[in-house]
């Protein structure tokens, strides 16, 4: 009797296994996450201003976000939308800002945060601009008081 030889020299039902190896990708991703916890609060609007505390009612959410003009201490106008929001602008490209926003969303809400510190004819300025750009109204951020 003649003895039959099998192909596959005898590796009959051990397949090969493709699997990948995730450990490295769980690492990044832990580190990511670790990386954007300690990071998140430090991503804030980067105007320092005091706001002023009145007793006033608090604002509704809105479908949009308002736009917030901030004018801190030194008299400086910041606009928390545009390229740099964390860079002063000038009144020319406040009005420039103000006014392409109000045509092309005209529903937005405007809101100046002024800071205690800053004249209150200086906000007054801001605010006459902000009109002078077209806005029928404007609203004031103040902290609310502590009573």
């Amino acid at each position: 009797m003649a003895s039959v030889m099998k192909r596959g020299g005898g590796r009959r039902g051990k397949r090969l296994m493709a699997e990948m190896n995730v450990v490295p990708y769980i690492d990044v991703t832990l580190v990511l996450l670790i990386i954007f916890m300690i990071t998140a609060p430090l991503i804030t609007q980067g105007v320092k201003v005091e706001l002023p505390q009145a007793p006033s009612e608090v604002i509704e959410p809105q479908q949009e976000e308002p736009v917030i003009v901030s004018i801190d201490a030194a008299g400086e106008i910041y606009v928390d939308l545009g390229e740099n929001p964390e860079e002063p602008i000038d009144e020319e490209t406040l009005v420039t800002r103000v006014a392409g926003i109000k045509k092309y969303k005209p529903t937005t809400e405007f809101l100046v945060r002024g800071d205690t510190g800053v004249p209150y004819g200086r906000v007054v300025e801001v605010m006459a601009l902000m009109q002078g750009a077209g806005l029928d109204s404007v609203g004031l951020l103040t902290q609310p008081s502590t009573e």
